[in-house]
């Protein structure tokens, strides 16, 4: 079975990421003539820097995140990479609003077994719809009962 591999984010969205981050450099550039006269403590520093860096890190991985579904196994690389087995969801919620996926990635709301929740973004829906198609094939195959093993006691 082929894999199937999709950006994470629409275009649109991550064109918007590039360009918030270029405009958080551009004006910090700009301002820092003004700044540079002020009087800052050390703390508003590093909370213009942490936030500076929180933007620049976010934009960076709504660029980079790719969802791929290999067999029965999606993943998603992000902060952290999501990985969800078909086997072990027992339910599943999509999210898409089909005149706003250019600018809102269509999402899967998965639940396992073990009662973790993650959501799973794609710019392409075809892939979580194919998710999902797994997951019911899964679901529709039957359990194979285990046969109890019996040994004689000698």
């Amino acid at each position: 079975m082929n894999a199937i591999d999709s950006p994470a984010f629409p275009r649109l969205l991550r064109i918007l990421a590039v360009v918030l981050a270029f405009d958080v450099v551009a004006f910090g550039v700009w301002s820092f003539p003004a700044l540079r006269s002020t009087a800052w403590s050390a703390g508003s520093v590093w909370v213009f820097g942490l936030a500076a860096v929180c933007v620049m890190w976010m934009g960076y991985w709504i660029v980079r995140s790719r969802t791929r579904l290999d067999g029965d196994v999606m993943t998603q690389t992000w902060l952290w990479n999501k990985r969800a087995d078909a086997h072990d969801v027992v339910q599943l919620k999509l999210v898409h609003i089909r005149w706003l996926e250019r600018a809102m990635a269509p999402r899967l709301l998965v639940r396992r077994r073990n009662g973790a929740i993650t959501w799973f973004h794609s710019a392409d829906p075809r892939l979580l719809t194919a998710f999902m198609e797994r997951v019911a094939d899964c679901a529709a195959q039957p359990a194979t009962p285990s046969t109890p093993t019996t040994s004689a006691a000698a």
